[in-house]
């Protein structure tokens, strides 16, 4: 996603160079919903993590 980003922001600079307004904003849009969706992933992966801890067997089941 990170990668998508970047070449938005590439585009973005291209199409500020050679004047291209209509597609400046419409990259601008596209920026902010990679931006967005980079956000969301991250604060997925920050929630708290599970510990399970260690199984155990019963008696019945060692051989």
């Amino acid at each position: 996603m990170e990668e998508i980003r970047d070449n938005i922001l590439a585009r973005v600079a291209e199409a500020e160079r050679e004047g291209w307004l209509g597609e400046v904003e419409g990259l601008k849009v596209s920026l902010a919903g990679a931006e967005d969706k980079l956000a969301q992933i991250d604060r997925q992966s920050q929630k708290a993590t599970i510990i399970l801890g260690m199984p155990t067997t019963r008696s019945g089941d060692v051989e």
